[in-house]
């Protein structure tokens, strides 16, 4: 029970770090926390929060597609199938996050089912997903992204890490 409440409270805390980062966004742009919607229509395009460094700005900014905006050529529905894939994806890792996992799966999936659960709930709420985090050198921009675009890829490679050095140990 221990085990599963530790990856439960990483999952947990993934998800509320991101909701209160983008929250704490969406507040410094409209001077309202909004529920559902209607944030879409209150912030429709980028906006410039500011500028940290000459290669880092944080931003705002709707991805209404996929990872780096892919799968916007879907149109209207993009966001439905993208929830409902998205949805059954998260139930798949978190049954083999909790049933069938080992120890050293168990940390990186958790950071992936938490990123991929606050990138959801953004769908639900807003039918696309905030991202604040622009990265890039001169005028070449790295696809804005967000708090739980960067749990999901340290997940990943966390992931591939230990299937690697469990390959060369020989497990």
């Amino acid at each position: 029970m221990k085990k599963i409440l530790k990856y439960l409270l990483t999952i947990l805390f993934v998800i509320l770090l991101d909701q209160l980062v983008k929250g704490m966004l969406l507040f410094a742009i409209t001077g309202a926390v909004p529920l559902f919607g209607n944030a879409w229509a209150i912030v429709k395009y980028p906006y410039l929060m500011g500028n940290v460094f000459n290669w880092f700005n944080i931003v705002f900014t709707w991805n209404p597609g996929t990872s780096f905006s892919m799968f916007r050529a879907l149109g209207n529905t993009a966001p439905w199938i993208i929830t409902l894939l998205t949805g059954i994806i998260i139930g798949l890792i978190i049954y083999y996050l909790f049933k069938r996992a080992s120890d050293y799966e168990r940390f990186p999936l958790a950071l992936i089912a938490g990123g991929a659960l606050g990138n959801l709930i953004d769908r639900i709420r807003f039918g696309a997903v905030i991202d604040f985090i622009d990265w890039h050198v001169g005028d070449w921009h790295w696809p804005a992204f967000n708090f739980a675009d960067v749990c999901i890829v340290v997940g990943v490679c966390l992931y591939i890490l230990n299937l690697l050095i469990l390959k060369k140990k020989g497990k």
